[in-house]
């Protein structure tokens, strides 16, 4: 039986903030391409003993998943929070 990796979550505003420590090799191309500068080097270590990356606060992420999509080894993940209609 093969173990589930766990995720360190960060709710945010815009969405939930998943990074797998077990993936992250602390490579930082997320945040080279965040267009918001919303990561920050953590002080929790990767794979590979290298730091991994998490959000700095929760409004700056605007949930584009640009830090997902070029992440090499699919260590991030974004949900993003649908808003729920405003009823009258």
């Amino acid at each position: 039986m093969s173990k589930i990796p766990e995720a360190i979550s960060t709710p945010m505003e815009k969405a939930n903030f998943h990074i797998f420590p077990e993936y992250c090799k602390g490579c930082g191309l997320c945040k080279e391409k965040c267009p918001k500068d919303t990561l920050v080097w953590s002080e929790k270590l990767g794979v590979y003993g290298t730091p991994i990356v998490k959000p700095k606060d929760v409004e700056s992420c605007i949930a584009c998943n640009i830090c997902e999509m070029v992440c090499p080894d699919c260590a991030i993940l974004i949900e993003r929070i649908r808003k729920k209609p405003e009823t009258a």
